[in-house]
């Protein structure tokens, strides 16, 4: 089956449009970082009553923990830099603990809010925004297909027949899931690559391929 990187096409939203987008992400963002330290505290992973959390973090995890590593290192530092002068000295330490409990909020979103599988269906999630949900009764088959793409190919891509939507880990994925009909998801953004796209095949990640199969196995089978 071949597969064309070229994204679907649609109108180029307005500087405005792309302002608010932008502002409303970084809100959202925000907020998702203090409640996913809230969760961590707590101890509540984002996944349904009766479902299976699968993790998806492991080829980044490394790198995730240099920069809180890196950022924590980097605070102490500068502060004794610039500590004569309090009127740069206080800017800057408020920056670095931000950029910290940022990269801490980062981590702790990556663990807590794991792909979802359960009685509603597969949610497939990465870092602070993507959560797409998808119910039992638009997925056609689960499986194990492991794919590299290059570098920079957007998640949206339109393929023979349809239109795919991968949510790749280091440009790999390694889950493929075949749709019934072609099913609307929202992505972060704005069109072309982001906002509401109609797919008819996802691949996505996870560090436990098998585990994710067999966590979808008995919905699929009670779906059929």
């Amino acid at each position: 089956m071949s597969t064309e990187t070229r994204t679907v096409p649609s109108g180029a939203p307005s500087r405005a449009a792309r302002v608010r987008n932008f502002l409303h992400r970084a809100l959202i963002a925000e907020l998702r970082v203090y409640s996913s330290i809230g969760r961590a505290i707590a101890r509540r992973p984002a996944v349904p009553k009766g479902g299976t959390g699968i993790a998806y973090h492991r080829p980044v995890m490394t790198i995730v923990i240099i920069f809180i590593v890196l950022s924590a290192v980097e605070i102490p530092i500068l502060d004794l830099i610039v500590h004569p002068w309090p009127a740069v000295r206080i800017p800057i330490l408020i920056l670095g603990i931000w950029g910290l409990t940022w990269m801490i909020g980062l981590l702790c979103a990556m663990l807590l809010r794991p792909h979802a599988i359960g009685p509603d269906g597969i949610r497939i999630r990465s870092g602070l925004e993507i959560d797409v949900a998808v119910a039992w009764d638009d997925i056609a088959s689960v499986a194990i297909a492991k794919r590299v793409d290059e570098p920079k190919t957007p998640r949206i891509t339109v393929i023979e027949g349809g239109v795919e939507y991968a949510e790749r880990m280091q440009d790999e994925t390694n889950i493929e899931i075949e749709l019934e009909r072609a099913v609307g998801i929202r992505l972060p953004g704005l069109p072309p690559k982001g906002g509401r796209q109609d797919v008819t095949r996802i691949r996505l990640w996870a560090d436990d391929p098998r585990a994710f199969l067999a966590a979808a196995r008995p919905f699929l089978i009670a779906a059929d």
